[in-house]
Parts: structure tokens; sequence; C-alpha cells
């Protein structure tokens, strides 16, 4: 929230250093985000009424001007400005003043004639363009309502930019503070100053406001209202609009003015109707009808739905309760008299509203959050008393005030020993209750260890002895509570053996040249889709989350592919030309009760040196060194993620392990990839339950080994752990390895079929091979390679 530090003046006095002021807000609760000075880096720069406007003699784009500064003084100044003319006044930097960049102004000729200074715009005035009307950002900053200053004033002083504009975080629990008499109330607090409230009193006609109520809803809690009439539409004073462009408004007129400006002063929305536009002199508080159209102040058509809460006549909708009003009911330069809303409506229904339409207003975020419900008819006579001060129009007698049920004081009881002890401090009794009643909350001491409260009906947030401590910590001073020693036996946290196994999947898939990705386990149920599940997989059962913040979150994630795979296409649009990612993530499948919950690795690569075989390697890396031991990788054919021929699957002892492979193109082009990307999911916990982390040595031979080599003719659809599968089962212990060299097709090869080369060594543990033990075994294997796959050997 931006706060002008001159505004928050107004109700608090703040006599110390602004940058010191913010850190003490921080340290009391109020965070300070950032601290803007604007006009430091100006100085000498001065209000002058110009006279005279001449062309240049000997330049086109220049004019000779005569202006008048402070004691009748006269000023020639030389400049290119197109958008001035004579009365106006604006800022001049004279002769010896300082602009920002420590620019010194002085005394010189343009094209032979003098100058004494500087006319300045916005940007010399350190004035940001979002402050800035558009008829002043291009040219010379005019200076308007000149009965509120004097020529030769210093122009800071004058457009009030001799102070400091301070952001402030507010988080969700302290909606109080969303308003400049909210932080006011913690600066007074943090100070130990006084809050001054502004003195509300509304001096109404005689004549008596007739209106009328009907509140068809529990959702309208409370609905205040005032009747003007005479009212002025025109431009709000230069005071007012100042603020409000401070605190990141746009001034409109002085009636919209008004309401934004109370909202922002007491945190209190209130919206303002053309009297005209009401029929009956009647509003009714009510539920849309389904499918209802309604056109909003920012010209966009809107549908609404039954469960939204609109305010209206019984002819027409003129307003999205506590969200924006209706295009139908605006304030006109033609109007002239005007019915003032403030209201308190249930936060739950404005929050689903405004996110149901993509509608987000400084009105509805202060509704989702809650606002104090006394502060409605505060508001409005807030505005009203406004509304007479500036002469806009005349407030008639009475007031609307439905209010059926009005809410109860709330109370808290607490132990202001027990919270001292868990503080670690000793807060004297009347040091406790001075912070208490500081904080406008009323006490009453029954006994040292009984404290009745009173919570103020602004402070939403308090509801147990947990609260008030908070309230005792931050005002005493986080600084003045000291820091202790824990006592008693503690226990050093160690990792699990799982824990150190996913730390060693991780830091192996780094080696591999991998980088982490981490992504949400709320995903969208539409991800299966584009990954081409089958519509009876098991991964479209969802764990649904029951109050989603939308579609895209509405689900628990039962595959991490989808993830991988938005993060991958993220890179490919913002023009990564390689990615090497993976994550170690919890799926979740329902069952009754908690789900289960199962721990996947993902693996996802693009890029010009990237393959099935990369991905392969990779894989196989990982899982011979976190210890899986003994696995196989066979065709997979089924899996519609993965392009059919470049998929494999994982097995140990007939158990799936994963998958990996190149994604099918269908996949490709619904995550618009525009490349071939190569994806794996391997289940850890899986892998886990069957590591085999013995270590095991051999001795070094003693015999020599032998080695033959083949090549064999197949047909293409032969894998070659078919091939292996029979070398292992044929070599009666003396194959010690096999090794693939070579895989040919070409000229010599028969169509439909392909060279597969394999070198193999044997070796006894016994004894030194003879070439007839050697060839005894060899051509067994041979004959299995033929009965079996119809393998040939190659002859050329």
């Amino acid at each position: 929230m931006l706060v002008p530090l001159k505004w928050l003046r107004d109700y608090v006095d703040i006599d110390i250093d602004t940058q010191e002021f913010a850190d003490m807000m921080t340290m009391t609760g109020s965070k300070v985000e950032k601290v803007d000075f604007f006009g430091k880096e100006t100085n000498g720069v001065e209000v002058c009424k110009i006279l005279e406007i001449e062309q240049h003699p000997d330049a086109d784009r220049l004019k000779v001007t005569k202006v008048e500064v402070a004691n009748g003084e006269i000023l020639q100044i030389v400049t290119n400005a197109t958008n001035i003319k004579v009365g106006d006044y604006v800022p001049v930097a004279r002769i010896g003043a300082v602009l920002p960049g420590d620019f010194k102004i002085k005394k010189g000729k343009l094209r032979g004639v003098l100058s004494e200074g500087m006319f300045c715009g916005a940007e010399e005035l350190t004035i940001p363009s979002a402050f800035v009307e558009d008829h002043k950002k291009d040219g010379i900053y005019i200076l308007d309502h000149q009965d509120s200053f004097e020529l030769g004033m210093d122009v800071r002083d004058v457009l009030g930019i001799n102070d400091a504009l301070i952001e402030f975080e507010i988080t969700s629990n302290r909606p109080d503070c969303r308003s400049i008499i909210g932080i006011a109330r913690e600066a007074a607090v943090t100070l130990g100053k006084e809050l001054k409230y502004p003195e509300i009193k509304v001096q109404a006609c005689d004549e008596e406001m007739s209106f009328e109520i009907d509140i068809q809803t529990d959702l309208c809690k409370r609905y205040c209202g005032r009747v003007v009439k005479d009212v002025k539409v025109g431009p709000s004073p230069y005071w007012m609009q100042r603020k409000l462009i401070e605190a990141g408004m746009r001034p409109i007129s002085n009636i919209v003015d008004i309401t934004n400006y109370v909202m922002l002063e007491l945190g209190q929305p209130l919206h303002a109707f053309d009297l005209d536009d009401i029929k009956y002199n009647k509003m009714t508080v009510k539920m849309a009808e389904e499918g209802e159209k309604f056109t909003t102040l920012d010209g966009v058509e809107r549908t609404l739905t039954s469960d939204m809460l609109v305010i209206g006549n019984q002819d027409k909708t003129l307003d999205l309760a506590g969200i924006m009003g209706g295009e139908n009911s605006e304030i006109k330069d033609t109007t002239t008299s005007i019915f003032i809303e403030g209201a308190s409506f249930a936060k739950e229904n404005i929050r689903a509203t405004s996110k149901k339409l993509g509608l987000r207003t400084e009105a509805s975020s202060r509704f989702e959050k809650g606002i104090d419900i006394n502060l409605a008819e505060e508001a409005v006579n807030r505005a009203c008393q406004l509304i007479e001060e500036l002469g806009c129009g005349t407030v008639l007698n009475g007031m609307l005030d439905y209010y059926p049920q009005k809410e109860e004081v709330q109370k808290v009881t607490v132990n202001p020993v027990r919270i001292n002890k868990l503080l670690g401090v000793n807060v004297p009794m009347d040091q406790f209750i001075n912070i208490l009643e500081s904080l406008e909350f009323k006490c009453n001491l029954v006994s040292s260890e009984v404290l009745e409260l009173e919570v103020p009906t602004f402070r939403l947030d308090i509801t147990e002895d947990a609260d008030i401590l908070e309230e005792i910590a931050r005002i005493y001073g986080y600084d003045n509570i000291p820091s202790a020693s824990l006592e008693g036996n503690a226990t050093a946290g160690v990792k699990t053996e799982k824990q150190k196994f996913i730390d060693n999947v991780k830091s192996n898939s780094i080696a591999c040249g991998l980088n982490e990705i981490l992504t949400y386990s709320f995903v969208s149920p539409r991800g299966v889709d584009k990954i081409n599940l089958p519509a009876d997989d098991e991964k479209r059962n969802f764990v649904k989350i029951m109050n989603p913040l939308g579609e895209e979150t509405s689900v628990m994630r039962t595959t991490l592919i989808p993830n991988m795979l938005d993060v991958i296409s993220t890179n490919i649009s913002h023009k990564v030309e390689e990615v090497s990612a993976f994550e170690c993530g919890n799926t979740f499948i329902p069952q009754e009760g908690l789900p289960i919950e199962t721990k996947k690795y993902c693996v996802g690569m693009y890029g010009k040196e990237v393959d099935f075989f990369v991905l392969k390697g990779v894989i196989e890396s990982v899982l011979n060194n976190v210890g899986l031991k003994g696995y196989e990788i066979e065709p997979e054919t089924t899996n519609l993620t993965f392009h059919p021929g470049r998929c494999a699957k994982i097995v140990y002892n007939n158990i799936y392990i994963g998958t990996f492979g190149e994604l099918h193109p269908n996949v490709i082009e619904n995550y618009n990839l525009g490349q071939r990307v190569y994806v794996a999911e391997i289940n850890i916990d899986t892998v886990f339950e069957n590591l085999n982390l013995t270590k095991s040595y051999n001795p070094l031979p003693k015999y020599p080994s032998t080695s033959r080599d083949i090549a064999l003719i197949v047909k293409d659809e032969v894998f070659v752990k078919q091939i292996e599968d029979i070398i292992k089962a044929n070599g009666e212990d003396l194959v010690e390895s096999y090794k693939l060299f070579d895989v040919y097709k070409g000229a010599q090869i028969e169509e439909g079929h392909k060279s597969i080369a394999y070198s193999i060594t044997y070796r006894s543990k016994d004894k030194t091979l003879t070439d007839e033990d050697v060839a005894k075994v060899h051509e067994k294997i041979l004959s299995e390679l033929s009965e079996k796959l119809n393998a040939n050997l190659r002859s050329n």
C-alpha cells in the first residue's frame, strides 16, 4: 500500500527522520517495502508567471519569454516549449538552481539571446509520469490552482513533493491497515504519539431524505446511505488530487474523488449513484439472475451467475456489490443529485465473484479481506462532510441504515504472567496494559493472571490469547526480547536411508549434466490428455482439491511428465537451445483415507546432441550408481505418450520400474514443442526397495582370456537383448563378457535385415582354455542363435 508521508502527518505527529520512522514501523509489524523521496535532487526551482511570449529572432523553434518571480522581479527565459501561454504559472529554475544529476543552471545565451534560467517539466521535478496529467507530460509542467500559491514559492512546497512516499506490505490478516488511518494508528503506537482522528460532522439541510432499501440476502450485513442534492460535478481541489495520485489512484471528478479519498483514508469503499438512475428512490440488494448481462464502469459487458451479489432496483442492476458500479448509474457531468452508499458485504462472496469475473479493484481487495462493520456509517458521513466543505452539493437530513443484527464485541481473556513466560521477558503490568490500550483495546484487570479485553471492532484478526501475545511482543519490541539457548536434551536430526538415497539420485543426475527443477503438485486434469493417456489409465484417477484456486490447480498430480513438458515448453518458447532437467517429486493416487504417495523421478531433455541413446545412457548411469543391479531394458510398444519404436521400459525381476523414450508426435504438437524431446519417468520408491548395495570383488584372473568376433544377419525386428540373452544362457561360465561393436544395414544386407556384430570374451577360472574348449561353447551359442532367432553368420 502506498502511503504519502504528508497525508500521514495529518493524523500523527512524525518528528523523526523518515528512514528511521520506516525502520521503526517495520520492527512493530508494518513492513516497509521501500521509501521514495521526491524532489530531493531539485533545489532553487520557483513559481513564476509568464507575462510575454515572443518568437526568437534567429530560431523558429525557440521563444523568448518574460516572467515575473518574487517581489516583481522580471526574468527573460528562452524556451522551446509549445504548451505554454501568457498568464500560465510554471516552475522556473533560476541561475544557481540545481536539477537532478547535479545539473546547475548557469547564465547563458541561446542563439544570441540571453536566458536567465530554464522552465521545468515533470522529469526535472522528479515527478513520476504516473503522477502527471496527460497535458503536462510533454512539455512544461503547468501549475494549476493559482489561488494556492504565491510567486517565488519553492515549487516543491507547491506540489507537495518535498516529502516521502512509503510503500507498506500489508499482510492478509491486517485488513485494518489498508487505509491511511490504519497506518496512522500503527504509527502513533510505534512513536508513542496521539492519534488525531478526523472530526466528522455533517451539516445537513432541513430537507428530509426519502429512500428505501430492500435487502434480500444475508450476504449484506449492513447498508448505509445518504442523499445529496444540488450536486456540482467538476475537478476536485489540487490537494485532494495530489493525495490520490501519490496513493496510486487517478483523479476523475470531485464526487468520485471524494469516495476514493474516503476509501483510502478510512478503509471503507463507497459508491456514488446518480439518483436519476435509481427509480422509485428504492435500492435492492439481491443475487444476480443466472446468465444476466451487466456492463461495468470499465465498459466491459460481463455475464453474471446466480451466486453473485448485485445492487439495483426492480428494473435493472446498477452495481456489482463490493467490486464495481455500472455504466448505467455512473456520475456524469450533468449529475445533479446522488445517493452515496457504504455497506458491509460477506468477504467470501466478494472474493469468489471477483475471481470468477477476473475483476479485481481497490474496493474488492478490501472487502475480500474483511472490513469493520462500523465503518459504513462513518465513511458515508465523512464523504458528505467533504462534499459540503468543497461546495459540491447539499446533504439532505437523515441516513438510511440497515443493520438488522448488530455484531457483538469480541472479548478475549488472557494471562499476562503466562504471556511474559512465553516471551521470556517480564513486561510490567502497567506497561502491558498501556500497550493494549494504545492499540485501542479496553482492559479490565481481574487479577495478576486474568486480564479481560474488549477487542476494537477494526481488529478482525484478534480471536485468542496467542494474538495478544503477538501484539505485546511487537510493540514491546522484538529487539528487546533477549535470545536464550534451548534447555533440555536436544536430538540432532539425521536423514533417513530413503532421504540419503534421494540425495544420491539427485547428485548422480547433476553429475550427468542435468539441472534440477521443482514444480507444483497441484495441476490441471487436462495434463493427462495432452500426454495421450488412455481413458482407462489409472493416472486419470485424481485426488481433487475441494477449494482450488482455479482449474489449473484443481487436482493432485499422478505423473510428473506434464509438469516436465510445461517447463520444457517454456524454455523452447524462450529460444533456449538445449535443456536437460530432472525432478524428484511425489505423485498421488486416491484411496479411502489418505492418498497413496509415490516418489517419481522424471528426466526431460532436448537439443542438437540429444537422442534416445543419450537419455538411455543417463538413466543407466544413475540407476547403476545408486545401486540397482540386474535390471533389464525391454521394448515398450503400448505407451501412447512415447514414439512407437523409440520407447523402452525398465524391468527388475519382472517388476516394472519405469519408461523412457522419445515423445509421440501428437504430444509434441500438444505442447507446441516443434522438435524431438526425450523423457523418462521412473518409480523411485520401487528402485529403493530393490537396491543391492552389497559390493563384491573378484580376484585377478590367473589364466588368459581369448575372444571371438561374430557378425550375424538377423531380421530388423530382432532386438540385441534377445541375442545377448542367448549368449548369457549358453556361455557355460566361460563367457566373461560380450560387447556390441557394430550395427550395419546396406547394399550387401538383404532388405528387412541387419548385421549385428559382437565381440565375445572367454575365460576359465580353472585353466587355460584350448581352442576346442572355446569352439564347443561358441558353436553352441551360434546354434541357439540360428534356431531361435534365425540368425546366420555374415560371410562378407
